[in-house]
């Protein structure tokens, strides 16, 4: 008989569920919060980049920042993004599902993702969602930075755009035969193998850095 750990592991899509190979699951039975959960990847990148290019010429257009600044903080904004999708899949996303709660909020965020890891439809986070994450997101670094939040929230998004891109390679496609193959391995193993490791996606550095990577 399973043990209530077991029970909350198999919801969060842990433990005794396997990955399966094909389909999608229902999330709601609303057909419009359906519909709103699911994305063709190339709406989120198309959006995330478009934005940074904005944000980016308006920093060069309307601020007293050189380029020497805008390229550091663009800089910086796509490291603080590689630390930022490592700490949020790891706390977050791998979330203890100590109890009923937790177990729903962990399955709907990520676990139906590694019960159904070829579903592409939810490869990224839905833009209704994610429209309202961004504004969150911008506000925060224009409060801590002022418009030096201009040139870092680009590098932020690229970052994004980036795991996006790579996250939907290593899902959608056989093992490529370039340089995403590694990263495409890495997160096999995640998925396949140990999904208590390897959280970094479009890079293995902060697994280095922090212990969890594993080949």
């Amino acid at each position: 008989m399973e043990s209530t750990t077991e029970k909350l592991q198999t919801m969060a899509g842990h433990g005794k569920t396997r990955p399966k190979n094909s389909g999608s699951k229902k999330l709601f039975d609303n057909p419009i919060l359906e519909a709103l959960s699911r994305t063709h990847i190339m709406v989120p990148i198309s959006m995330w980049l478009v934005l940074s290019a904005f944000l980016g010429w308006y920093a060069f257009t309307y601020t007293d920042m050189g380029t020497t600044t805008i390229a550091t903080l663009f800089a910086t904004g796509l490291l603080v993004f590689s630390l930022f999708e490592y700490v949020l899949h790891r706390y977050l996303y791998h979330l203890a599902p100590t109890t009923p709660q937790r177990a729903k909020i962990q399955y709907t965020f990520h676990g139906v993702h590694h019960e159904y890891p070829k579903d592409k439809t939810r490869l990224a986070m839905p833009p209704a969602l994610a429209i309202f994450v961004a504004a969150a997101f911008f506000g925060l670094f224009f409060l801590l930075m002022g418009e030096s939040a201009y040139a870092f929230f680009p590098g932020f998004l690229v970052g994004y755009s980036g795991y996006l891109a790579v996250h939907f390679i290593v899902h959608a496609y056989a093992p490529p035969k370039n340089f995403f193959k590694q990263l495409w391995i890495n997160h096999s193993v995640h998925h396949y193998k140990n999904p208590e490791s390897n959280y970094g996606v479009s890079s293995p550095f902060w697994d280095y850095v922090f212990r969890s990577f594993q080949k």
